[in-house]
């Protein structure tokens, strides 16, 4: 999700289909999951919700934003996940040798 934001603002729903884009229909959030994620993101200070004028016109919509703090986490996170492919393909699965 930090990633979805990393673009700029969006409202719940344009993170939810931000998030099936990028990840090629692999990862699909229910609203369920999504809010939930969010509430812990902004507890954490990774995410802010910021004030925005929706072309749409929906006063419902709430806008969120990655934060400094967020920005720094999700380069660790992406850090963490290139360092354990580079470990994995170091590993003979990438190499089957003879069969």
């Amino acid at each position: 999700m930090l990633l979805a934001l990393a673009d700029g603002p969006r409202h719940g729903y344009a993170i939810m289909q931000t998030v099936v884009v990028e990840s090629g229909g692999d990862v699909r959030l229910g609203p369920t999951t999504l809010y939930r994620t969010l509430r812990t993101l902004h507890e954490a200070g990774l995410v802010c919700e910021v004030p925005h004028d929706d072309p749409a016109d929906d006063a419902r919509r709430r806008y969120y934003d990655i934060t400094a703090a967020g920005r720094a986490a999700a380069r660790e996170q992406v850090r963490r996940l290139q360092q354990l492919v580079d470990t994995a393909r170091t590993k003979p699965l990438f190499d089957p040798g003879p069969a």
